[in-house]
């Protein structure tokens, strides 16, 4: 089936982005025979058109910045893919869609060093105007704490539409392959993000964003729970 051919109200929604296909195609390659793999990825496109036709319809479509290569359409796909495939794709597999496409830009930012004070005041900022996207938009709520510089950067979301549709369509065992790449994002930045719960598993998103040298770190050692999910201790080792 063409892509201009899928019935969703493109009013209120848009299409997953190219590289999110590209990606999810891959993977088809990879688990089918040549003759099912046009069936099993238009299985997953009426999935997609399925599942948005029952979804909110006040995202903004293509004009809300989360709704670019990466954002909310491009998890809805994938987690469509995920809801299509899972008795042959692994959880590995999952995390490297979302990899592919999210860390080629930060890669292009390798020259960026959260040690250094410029730079994590200019990572605020730039937190800051996200904030603003998501004031906007209302599908996104999220919360940033005032800049201290001695301290890490500190923000929260407390509404995500990904984790909403994750758990409203019986999806949220493979949120993790999807939230994790969070971590690998900062640490190309000469960052660590700190994380303690999310909005799948609790009332939020919790973001605290240091330098990878920073002596914060050692206070909140990195684990991955039962679930997949990287995360950090509360407290540190005693």
């Amino acid at each position: 089936m063409k892509d201009s051919e899928l019935q969703i109200d493109r009013n209120c929604h848009v299409l997953y982005s190219k590289p999110c296909k590209k990606e999810i195609l891959a993977k088809i390659t990879l688990h089918y025979p040549e003759v099912e793999r046009e069936v099993v990825w238009e299985q997953v496109q009426l999935r997609y058109a399925e599942l948005l036709s029952k979804w909110r319809t006040d995202l903004g479509g293509k004009k809300n910045f989360h709704n670019g290569v990466g954002g909310t359409y491009d998890c809805i796909a994938i987690m469509c893919f995920y809801d299509v495939c899972r008795d042959v794709v692994t959880f590995r597999e999952m995390e490297e869609i979302e990899g592919n496409l999210i860390l080629p830009s930060f890669r292009k930012l390798k020259f960026v060093n959260c040690n250094m004070p410029f730079w994590k005041k200019l990572m605020h900022i730039a937190f800051l105007r996200a904030k603003a996207g998501c004031d906007k938009w209302h599908d996104y709520e999220m919360t940033v704490a005032p800049y201290e510089k001695n301290k890490p950067i500190y923000y929260e979301f407390t509404a995500c539409p990904a984790a909403e549709f994750a758990i409203r369509n019986g999806l949220a065992d493979i949120m993790p392959a999807l939230c994790n790449v969070d971590f690998a994002s900062m640490e190309l930045l000469h960052a660590r993000l700190v994380r303690t719960t999310t909005c799948v598993d609790g009332c939020r998103c919790d973001y605290t964003i240091c330098g990878d040298k920073d002596p914060y770190l050692k206070e909140h050692p990195e684990y991955r729970d039962e679930n997949g999910y990287r995360r950090n201790r509360e407290c540190s080792y005693r």
